[in-house]
């Protein structure tokens, strides 16, 4: 078995993600001293709540600093890097939305319902931050998945759901005003808001924690890109993981080609598709082993859908696949597939041979001799072996192919 080095790690967009997080930090510092000051010149509990709760997000801000610088550190220790410190972050990002509901549902209960009459302008500076973390929320987390950064995912579903306490507040001294204790309904149903959007992140950050596979989708598009390889015959088994916003890919790959120059070639550029199509692999292994040969499948050119072998190989209208069992020595498939490409007036060889080679083929049989010509090197390059037969028919081509199968199995005992 072999192995593909992998390289280095690509460059990845580590800058931006970072700065983002440092508008984090200066953001819920400016958030938090208005409202501060907004607490002192009314005197309102509600408005000392949400400036408390803006603390705890500077607090979130600073953890997620923190985890991204130490995410980004590799060791002898941590050849593999850090990168889970960031799900470790968005777990905590988590934990402080589950006290951030607690502070809001306490705030509800326990709050003054005497008539308290604030001066216009403290109503309209509070109605005036309600939108603002949104705003910013709304920018993190659209960064975070152009990045795939978790935990700058989790910080920007925090400030969208400070919205909703920011409401609150508003809402709350609005009541307070006409002594109606509206604040306490409204609490409880953003405490859940908040809880389940906390949940949530917590789940993703235990899934990487706990090394879960990646979605099915994910990792049905991986699979796919891997077998669109001319080369390659099966996937024995795929493995995909996340580890913060990066991504893990290890492969055990079998190849028709047992030249280990081509081989290697061959892994490096389906690594290469995979990366092109996931911009957040840090790490693709593929180990690529020869195949142990059970089974041959064959595809010829027919002059029509009886059989009749064709004799020319563009211009073949239809296709067998045929596949024999080697350790029965019976016919184990077969399959008659229109020429989708017959009718073009130029490249339609080189068409034709990347169309079978989808149907992934060991022998390529024509009464033309496709040696020297496009379709025959394209079906070189990918292992695949071709022949010219003097066979007329299907049946004839399959029943001299049995024998000489046969006849090889007895001559080795």
């Amino acid at each position: 078995m072999n192995t593909i080095d992998p390289p280095e790690k690509p460059p990845l967009q580590t800058h931006s993600v970072m700065k983002v997080a440092l508008y984090s930090l200066l953001f819920n510092l400016a958030l938090a001293g208005v409202k501060l000051f907004l607490f002192a010149f009314s005197g309102s509990l509600a408005l000392q709540a949400d400036a408390v709760h803006t603390l705890i997000d500077v607090l979130a801000s600073l953890a997620l600093i923190i985890g991204l610088k130490i995410s980004e550190k590799r060791s002898q220790s941590f050849p593999l890097g850090l990168y889970k410190v960031e799900n470790l972050a968005s777990i905590a990002i988590s934990i402080l939305l589950f006290v951030t509901a607690y502070e809001i549902i306490l705030e509800a209960m326990q709050g003054d319902v005497e008539p308290v009459h604030y001066q216009g302008f403290v109503l309209y500076a509070v109605a005036a931050v309600i939108p603002l973390p949104y705003l910013f929320g709304s920018y993190q987390i659209r960064i975070g998945k152009q990045t795939g950064s978790p935990s700058l995912i989790a910080d920007g579903v925090q400030h969208t759901a400070d919205v909703l306490t920011s409401s609150l507040v508003f809402l709350a001294m609005v009541a307070q005003s006409i002594a109606f204790p509206l604040d306490r309904i409204a609490a409880a149903i953003i405490a859940l808001v908040i809880v389940k959007e906390g949940w949530e992140i917590l789940v993703a950050g235990m899934r990487v924690l706990l090394d879960a596979s990646v979605d099915a989708i994910t990792l049905g598009k991986i699979r796919a890109l891997i077998m669109d390889a001319a080369e390659v015959v099966d996937i024995e088994e795929l493995v995909a993981r996340n580890s913060g916003r990066y991504l893990f890919v290890q492969a055990n790959v079998i190849f028709r080609i047992t030249d280990l120059k081509k081989a290697h070639l061959t892994s490096q550029r389906i690594e290469a598709e995979i990366r092109k199509e996931f911009p957040h692999v840090d790490r693709v292994l593929i180990h690529y082993e020869p195949r142990k040969q059970r089974s041959l499948r064959y595809a010829a050119a027919l002059q029509d859908a009886q059989g009749t072998l064709g004799e020319h190989f563009g211009e073949s209208p239809y296709f067998a696949i045929v596949e024999i069992d080697l350790q029965e020595m019976k016919l184990a498939k077969q399959e008659i597939i229109a020429n989708p490409h017959k009718d073009l007036a130029k490249g339609k060889g080189l068409k034709i041979a990347r169309f079978l080679l989808t149907y992934k083929p060991d022998v390529i049989f024509c009464r033309e001799n496709l040696s020297g010509k496009g379709p025959g090197y394209a079906f070189a390059e990918a292992g695949v072996e071709t022949f010219q037969t003097q066979a007329r028919t299907l049946e004839e081509l399959v029943n001299d192919q049995m024998e000489e199968k046969n006849g090889n199995i007895k001559d080795k005992h």
